[in-house]
């Protein structure tokens, strides 16, 4: 099953400064700093292997992460980046909706590093005939870790820590049966916690990360 034609990726990124605050017990925040841009890179590149997608649209106010985005191939805007993740993602949705008439946005974090361009068209191909939800949660259920709507606008979102079983309500809320994405660990696995960080390090398809070669380096993949 190929993918419905004009979704986009969405992909809110956060200011690299103070990053990753919640890893402060293990890294310093040069080191938190470094990791943010590695993973975004990491993620970057799965999106932009992908096959199915009508771009990549990342939003941002970080310059470094904005060069990063323009080199692989994305479209930045400053247009709700500092409104959270849910504030950046529902700017983006108005956006494309505006400017692209895209069929079908897919959200996803820029902290899951072992992310594969066979995940995110596992997701694609998951997703039925608009209207429609498709949803890969998070390693403990809690989180939405990729989020795909078409219409872009068909499911209000909501993003945070405890997302997944509200998105499921959201959409069926809106008459539309979700359809869950298991089986995709690189997008299941971000990392925002020491837990999180543990996770990813025994995950078997990081060892070919550059986030775990970083981690590695820094004394931590032990």
């Amino acid at each position: 099953m190929t993918a419905p034609p004009g979704i986009w990726a969405v992909l809110p990124v956060k200011a690299f400064a103070g990053a990753k605050q919640r890893l402060a017990p293990l890294l310093s925040p040069a080191q938190r700093r470094t990791l943010a841009e590695i993973m975004l890179g990491e993620v970057l590149a799965a999106l932009a292997a992908a096959r199915g997608l009508a771009g990549i649209l990342v939003v941002t106010c970080d310059p470094r992460a904005a060069e990063m985005a323009v080199r692989a191939g994305a479209r930045v805007t400053e247009e709700g980046a500092q409104a959270g993740h849910t504030g950046a993602v529902a700017a983006a949705m108005r956006l494309l909706l505006r400017e692209r008439g895209a069929a079908g946005v897919l959200a996803v974090p820029g902290d899951i590093p072992a992310v594969t361009a066979a995940e995110i068209e596992a997701v694609l191909a998951a997703h039925g005939p608009a209207p429609a939800f498709t949803i890969a949660p998070a390693r403990d259920d809690l989180g939405s870790n990729a989020v795909l709507c078409a219409p872009p606008d068909a499911v209000p979102l909501r993003f945070g820590d405890n997302s997944f079983f509200p998105h499921l309500a959201a959409a069926r809320a809106a008459g539309i049966a979700p359809r869950v994405v298991r089986g995709v660990p690189g997008i299941a696995t971000d990392i925002d916690s020491p837990a999180d960080l543990a996770a990813f390090l025994r995950l078997p398809q990081a060892a070919r990360t550059r986030t775990f070669a970083f981690l590695a380096a820094e004394g931590l993949s032990g």
